[in-house]
């Protein structure tokens, strides 16, 4: 039995992750969940099968209190921090965005092992979080980081010649014109179910970029050993490919609940966690390079990882001004792209070298939305 905190428990993969439990009640006990709060009587009803006793949100805690007697509700900023330093087996940090690396940072800190869905934890502050970390403590949830994670078991690092990370490409993998998207259209993935903020970031592969950062703190290769390639199916999740040329790959039909599984059962399977691929019929998978002259964020993501320091976490917190703006109507899905750019280009000569703590990440992250901000006002004036 695994006691699991799960921080973003209303989110896709937070949802997904209680419906393992619930699943493997034998397996899994839910001893704490946080969330923004943003939908309240989600959060009661999971509190209430689930049987949690600690709760933390950002928002209508007074809602949650009154609704769950006998539950400790934490609120306020700092909740799910203070929640994943909890003594437990695993926490998975779901979190979306930046700001789930202070409860990653804590976790790690408590001793306590990191189911790791929150990929800006490494993007925006890998130096802090790879400094405190031991083996094993960290486990990733993104299917392209479980794959290349079930491909290195057993083998030895010095064996690696690089680390292929798939992209479906999103909805706009054969679309010339970028300058048309809507929001409605960057929001139908043809294969993934996600949230809206990592949806758009899959339309642009700007979360490929943010992948490539993550890989090279997971796994500690260097950027240019670790490539990514356009597969539409979504079925083999990613690769390794090794010194004596062979290639090991890992596929399933895409969900996430087996990565998920994996990540809250390590070194153990959950049987039947998602299905399998079905070898009585035909199957086709296609793989092909990515086109950076439509797509360059990804090739702006792996320069802003070999610099290093804070350019990276200045590099994900524009992003997160832009993306929001572009939901909000402000500026064009390409807009998104330019403000990143223009933003890592004002920011690169005065950026941190070096990260010695979360207030150094902070700060980056600070200039980086005042700039991105200031950006999207004026695409949004003009």
């Amino acid at each position: 039995m695994r006691d699991v905190v799960i921080l973003g428990s209303t989110g896709s993969i937070g949802v997904q992750a209680l419906e393992i439990v619930e699943a493997n009640p034998e397996l899994f006990s839910v001893v704490a969940i946080t969330s923004a709060g943003t939908h309240p009587q989600l959060v009661i009803e999971q509190a209430k099968k689930f049987g949690v006793k600690l709760v933390g949100v950002t928002k209508n805690a007074q809602i949650i209190r009154e609704a769950l007697p006998g539950v400790q509700v934490i609120d306020g900023p700092h909740a799910s921090t203070e929640i994943a330093a909890i003594t437990c087996d695993v926490v998975l940090n779901a979190i979306t965005g930046s700001i789930g690396l202070a409860p990653t940072l804590a976790a790690i800190k408590a001793g306590n092992r990191v189911a790791l869905a929150n990929k800006e934890s490494l993007v925006a502050g890998g130096d802090l979080v790879i400094a405190h970390v031991k083996d094993d403590q960290i486990l990733p949830v993104d299917s392209e980081h479980s794959a290349i994670w079930q491909a290195l078991l057993g083998e030895k690092k010095s064996e690696i010649s690089k680390l292929v990370l798939t992209a479906s490409g999103g909805p706009f993998r054969d679309r010339a014109d970028l300058s048309t998207v809507t929001l409605q259209e960057a929001l139908a993935h043809p294969t993934w179910t996600m949230g809206p903020v990592v949806t758009i970031n899959s339309a642009s592969l700007m979360n490929k970029g943010l992948e490539i950062i993550e890989a090279h703190y997971l796994f500690g290769i260097a950027y240019s050993q670790i490539e990514a390639v356009i597969h539409p199916q979504s079925v083999v999740h990613s690769m390794v490919e090794f010194i004596d040329g062979s290639t090991i790959a890992q596929a399933s039909p895409p969900n996430m609940k087996g990565p998920i599984s994996l990540a809250l059962s390590h070194p153990h399977r959950v049987p039947g966690a998602t299905k399998p691929i079905d070898w009585s019929t035909s199957h086709t998978w296609n793989f092909a390079p990515i086109d950076e002259s439509r797509f360059p964020a990804v090739a702006l993501a792996r320069t802003c990882g070999e610099i290093g320091g804070g350019l990276p976490a200045i590099f994900n917190a524009s992003n997160e001004v832009a993306v929001q703006a572009f939901i909000d109507g402000q500026i064009s899905f390409t807009d998104i792209f330019a403000i990143v750019s223009q933003s890592v280009d004002h920011l690169r000569a005065s950026a941190a070298t070096t990260l010695r703590d979360l207030e150094d990440v902070s700060a980056a992250e600070d200039d980086a939305r005042q700039i991105a901000s200031e950006l999207v006002k004026k695409v949004a004036h003009r």
